[in-house]
Parts: structure tokens; C-alpha cells; sequence
């Protein structure tokens, strides 16, 4: 864990709120992982309190070890059939308008886990037609077949973190390329156009102003239209250390930065996460 001090800013206090029991019992009712609880996000009492949530499909257990994240990388669970519709009655129940489905990694299922994003897309928009959904995916080791099967189900936004610059791939995320990822964000508007395309980047791993602009640029020239930066928090003594807390008025010069650059939707702030108030994205830019 890193030994730097965490400034004020970066405190947040407990409130409680009566949504919060709900959003947790029709979880533990319907047997459905979060993204919020098993990454350890900063902004779960929010949401939760708002009745929204981050699904995660596929399991808890990653087949990669990003010295980022928190997800435990361990041997991979059955895929669950049933787990689309339990999805899309989750979505009912908390009667929402904007829906975020995101997974562990599989590289251990032929497709990445494609089809199940599909399948999970499509049982939404049955159950809940007035739901726009957004998935974020992983990189599906680079298999156009498994990404395409997911922009044919149809969602309203797809989703894939690029999470750090260029150069502290090796460091931060080894199993994955940044070739790759930005190839992914390039094919999406390639496979289907009329989808939105959107990604997410950490800052305070040890990058510099000048190599965000860089990510920026390379993510602008593969069509990314939506962008969101945060702070980066280690989970725990074993994770890859926060190198600097970034100020709340460099989120803000990022921000104008990539607006200046043509993104449609830009979110720059310390405790902003790749699905924090996603639906604010899409209803912008649709606005």
C-alpha cells in the first residue's frame, strides 16, 4: 500500500440510506454479483442509495492478476444459463432506465464470454425495452468473432478501459496490450456504428500530463467518443502502490483537455469510475 497520506479530498463519509437495504436484498434475492462491491468502489453507498448498480456476469473469479484491481484472480466458475434473466429482473425490480453489465475476464471460454454478454443485453431489452444498456468488456484477446457478437445484441453503449497509459502497461496490467485495446475501441465503431464507445483511464500511477494528452489523442483516433478519468486507490498492501493523488483541479484541466479534443462526454473527477453516473454519457449526448 502506498505510504503517501490521503488528502481530504479523497475522504469519504458514511451516510446511510433506507435504498441501500434494497439494492443489497434484491441482489442477495436474485443471486447477482457487483462490480461495486467485489472492486471495493469508492462510490457504492451513491449509487446504491440512487437503486442503481454495475452487474458483473460471469462470475467473481478473474483468469488475469492486474495489479490494479481487486477481483481475485483465481480458477474460473461454471457459467450460469440462468443468469441473463435473473439480470434482467434484477433491472425491473430497481426500475431502472440505464443499466451497466460488466464481467470478469474469461480467457479460459473460447469467446471470452461474448455470447453471455449477449445473451445478458438481450434479456434486458425483453424484460425492460425502455433500458438502455451498456456493457464493459474486456478485451476478448483480441477476437473480432466475440466482439461482434456482442455489438450485434444490440447495446446502447459499449465499454472497454484502457485503465493507464501506454507505458505503464507492463507494470500495471502485463496481461493485457495496449495495441490491442485501442484495436478493440477502433472496431466497435467499425462493427457498428449507431453504438457509442467509451473507456475509462486511472490517473496517480505514476503517469505524467503529457502522456494522458498522448492516450487521448490515440483514443480519439480510433473513434472514442466517451471518456472518463479518476484516481487511482490500491485495494490493498499487495496492489500496485498509488504513486500521487492527483488535485482536484488537474481532474478538471484533464477534463477541459479532452473536451477540447472532441470527446462528446467527458467525466474528470478524483472518485469517478468507468460506470460512476454512466447514464449521464448517453442522455448528454443524446440531449
Amino acid at each position: 500500500m502506498s505510504t503517501l497520506k490521503k488528502p481530504e479530498w479523497m475522504k469519504v463519509s458514511y451516510r446511510d440510506n433506507p435504498n441501500l437495504k434494497f439494492v443489497r436484498d434484491v441482489l442477495m434475492d436474485l443471486k447477482l454479483n457487483t462490480i461495486c462491491d467485489e472492486a471495493m468502489c469508492p462510490n457504492f453507498l451513491e449509487c446504491f442509495s440512487k437503486k442503481t448498480a454495475t452487474f458483473m456476469i460471469l462470475g467473481v473469479n478473474c483468469t488475469r492478476n492486474c495489479r490494479f484491481c481487486n477481483v481475485t484472480n483465481s480458477e474460473p466458475q461454471r457459467v450460469d444459463p440462468d443468469e441473463p434473466a435473473r439480470i434482467a429482473e434484477g433491472v425491473h425490480k430497481l426500475g431502472l432506465q440505464y443499466v451497466v453489465i460488466t464481467s470478469v475476464t474469461r480467457d479460459d471460454l473460447p469467446d471470452g464470454g461474448a455470447a453471455h454478454f449477449a445473451a445478458t443485453i438481450r434479456a434486458i431489452h425483453e424484460r425492460n425495452p425502455d433500458t438502455a444498456v451498456e456493457v464493459l468488456i474486456p478485451d476478448f484477446l483480441g477476437d473480432g468473432d466475440a466482439l461482434k457478437t456482442v455489438t450485434d445484441a444490440g447495446p446502447e453503449v459499449i465499454s472497454h478501459n484502457m485503465e493507464t497509459v501506454k507505458t505503464l502497461y507492463d507494470q500495471v496490467r502485463p496481461q493485457a496490450i495496449y495495441e490491442r485495446s485501442l484495436e478493440l475501441l477502433r472496431s466497435i465503431k467499425a462493427l457498428a456504428p449507431g453504438i457509442r464507445s467509451k473507456t475509462g483511464i486511472m490517473v496517480g500511477l505514476g503517469e505524467t500530463p503529457r502522456q494522458v494528452e498522448a492516450i487521448m489523442d490515440d483514443l480519439r483516433a480510433v473513434g472514442c467518443e466517451f471518456l472518463t478519468i479518476g484516481q487511482y486507490l490500491a485495494p490493498t498492501a499487495a496492489h500496485y502502490p498509488v504513486q500521487e493523488y492527483v488535485t482536484p483541479e488537474q481532474f478538471e484541466r484533464y477534463g477541459a483537455l479532452a473536451r477540447e479534443k472532441g470527446f462528446e462526454f467527458v467525466a474528470s473527477h478524483p472518485f469517478v469510475r468507468s460506470s460512476y453516473n454512466a447514464a449521464e454519457a448517453l442522455a448528454e449526448e443524446t440531449a
